[in-house]
Parts: structure tokens; sequence; C-alpha cells
């Protein structure tokens, strides 16, 4: 940790000390997370279309097969036929994620 670091550390302490977390506007509500910044400026109005009407852009629903097949893989109950076809079919999908450019690193991380 550098000096800006443990600056800014103690002083968020201290705030925390003496109440300035206390009573703020939204406290115990959900926070709003329609950050688009990572969208391409040019895909944000369909995006934004396509997610109020409860629909997930293709990189999003590749990602979420990804973490399923991951999980089935990693299962011991998983038979080696089944297995195998998880694998295979991860591999797709990591590659045709690969080739659009955005590899959601950035929403793996949260």
């Amino acid at each position: 940790m550098d000096c800006l670091d443990r600056i800014a550390e103690e002083r968020i302490l201290q705030a925390q000390r003496e109440g300035a977390f206390e009573n703020l506007p939204g406290n115990g509500k959900p926070l709003v997370l329609d950050d688009d910044s990572m969208i391409p400026p040019e895909l944000r109005a369909a995006y934004r279309i396509l997610k109020n009407a409860g629909y997930a852009p293709p990189e999003v629903l590749a990602r979420r097969d990804i973490a399923d097949l991951e999980a089935a893989i990693t299962d011991p109950a998983t038979d080696d036929p089944t297995r195998r076809k998880a694998i295979a079919r991860l591999h797709l999908l990591r590659a045709r994620l690969g080739a659009t450019g955005r590899d959601l690193r950035i929403e793996q991380a949260y």
C-alpha cells in the first residue's frame, strides 16, 4: 500500500468513526448499476432496449453458458461423455466470445 492509499484509508476510517456515512441519501436502498460505459456507443440504445425488455446481449448469454458448463465439468456427478461434450461446447463458446473482441473480463470481476 503506497502513501496515498494509506492517507485515503485513514481518512475513510476517520469519517466512519465520526459517523459521516450515517443517514446518507439512499441508505438501505439498492444501488442503481446502469453504467453502460463499457458498451460501445453505437450499441448502447439497443442494449438498453433489450435490457428493459428482459433480454441480455449475446455476450452475456454466452458468459452465463460458459459458467454453467464450467460448473458441469467440475461436478463429480457428471459422467465422462457429458463432460466431454461440455468441454467441447465450452471451447466453442470461448472461441466465439473471443472472436467478438469482448471477453467480458471486467464483468467477471464483479
